[in-house]
């Protein structure tokens, strides 16, 4: 990012865009898990190994997710955390 003269108003709106991305991240992984891991279940019980299909449809979307998150925004951590971080990386990019 080589935004010359970006105020600090507009770096924290930033930070917190980018720090409510990982989260959102963080939330799509953890409903992935748990709705799979149901889904697993029923396709056991049920004898038959279904459940694999609806995993790596959503899991493509998942990696897509997190490829976006993680590779273009980078970094990682929990919403305050992020928040700081953020915070800190474009401080110190634009000199401040």
């Amino acid at each position: 990012m080589n935004t010359p003269n970006i105020r600090h108003d507009d770096l924290d709106r930033l930070a917190r865009r980018r720090a409510a991305a990982r989260m959102a991240w963080y939330v799509h992984a953890l409903v992935f898990l748990a709705v799979n891991a149901v889904l697993a279940a029923l396709s056991l019980s049920s004898g038959r190994h279904w459940a694999i299909y609806p995993a790596l449809g959503w899991g493509l979307g998942l990696l897509i997710h997190g490829l976006v998150v993680w590779v273009v925004l980078g970094g990682g951590g929990l919403q305050q955390r992020l928040v700081a971080q953020e915070r800190e990386r474009l401080l110190r990019d634009h000199g401040r």
